[in-house]
């Protein structure tokens, strides 16, 4: 097992990162055309191929390409929210996440109203606004798989690409944990501190709404579920714009004819004409018929992102066996002001 316990490494793979400050591009080392071995460096913001001598690479460029490609197509198929967060621009990137465990953040309070008065030289009321800090920790989400030697050889005579459907597989698990962590279906605590979701974040804003299995429902009920989340948001001075995601039970009402007229229009096209409702989007990890309506700014809702999805590589048994890794670090980062107002609102059966 290799891990790093108070900043000392214990294990090949620890000893690495921490001889290195972390830069995980040490553990992606390459077989080039020369025959020589190179990791990829950022030097003035590009990508520069450094040869090194104190390690000795098993993969070749494109045996590596092949394998981040399909980690990453596996990834995209699942982030949703993730997707949607990036989407708007959403981002706060920490540089060498590796070496960070907590991000500290803080809230500010607002200040009481000006006064108004015919004489500057009243004085209006003092004041000043509050701060209060919290941390947000910063979890690695990674999954394991390995080659034997003997597949890599045989790949290379054969011609044929080394098999990177375990890649696939691995790059889904991790997406799939990420995903959990913004839908608030998975959870995560260190040092005091929790990572949460749109599911469980405690300031966010709850109501009780109708589903399609209920008694009377029909899709008029959902639009006024809807428009009342909404006006959740707007009595917590977040006015939008939003996203409203749905769990997947939702998608066969959400399409279905919204009148009594064939092909008028479907819920979702109702749904979606609501102002300031800017898209409506199904999320895999929300469960029943929950939804969440979530205005898409800086204030609300972030990805906080110290690692992109990577694969690192290294080798045991005296080189038989190459070790991968699939590893990222992105979290959700949900937002309340001072006195714990969000533009969070989730709706739920009773």
């Amino acid at each position: 097992m290799d891990f790093i316990l108070n900043g000392q490494a214990n294990g090949h793979f620890a000893g690495v990162l921490m001889q290195n400050n972390f830069d995980v591009n040490t553990l992606r080392p390459y077989i080039g055309r020369d025959g020589r071995t190179y990791i990829t460096q950022n030097q003035g913001g590009k990508p520069v191929a450094v040869p090194i001598g104190n390690a000795a690479a098993s993969l070749r460029k494109d045996e590596w390409i092949d394998l981040d490609l399909a980690v990453v197509a596996a990834a995209k198929n699942r982030l949703n929210i993730v997707q949607d967060v990036r989407g708007a621009g959403l981002t706060y990137n920490i540089p060498n996440g590796m070496g960070k465990t907590i991000l500290e953040t803080e809230t500010m309070s607002d200040i009481t109203a000006a006064r108004i008065s015919m004489d500057p030289a009243v004085r209006s009321e003092g004041d000043r606004p509050h701060y209060e800090v919290s941390g947000l920790p910063l979890p690695i989400i990674h999954k394991d798989f390995s080659f034997n030697a003997r597949q890599v050889a045989t790949s290379r005579n054969t011609g044929a690409s080394i098999d990177v459907s375990t890649a696939e597989l691995a790059g889904r698990r991790v997406a799939e944990e990420i995903e959990k962590l913004f839908a608030g279906s998975q959870s995560f605590a260190y040092g005091g501190q929790s990572v949460y979701g749109l599911t469980n974040y405690p300031s966010r804003i709850t109501r009780t709404i109708t589903v399609p299995t209920d008694s009377g429902w029909t899709p008029a009920t959902t639009v006024a579920d809807v428009l009342g989340m909404r006006q959740d948001s707007e009595d917590a001075l977040h006015y939008g714009p939003w996203v409203l995601f749905t769990a997947p039970a939702w998608d066969r009402y959400l399409d279905d004819d919204y009148s009594t007229l064939k092909g008028d229009n479907t819920l979702r096209d109702r749904l979606n004409a609501i102002d300031r409702i800017n898209s409506i989007r199904t999320a895999d990890y929300l469960s029943g018929f929950d939804m969440v309506l979530v205005q898409m700014t800086s204030d609300v809702i972030r990805a906080v992102e110290g690692m992109q999805i990577t694969t690192l590589q290294w080798e045991t048994n005296g080189g038989m066996t190459l070790n991968f890794k699939v590893m990222a670090i992105v979290v959700p980062q949900l937002r309340a002001d001072y006195n714990g107002n969000t533009g969070i609102v989730h709706g739920a059966d009773a």
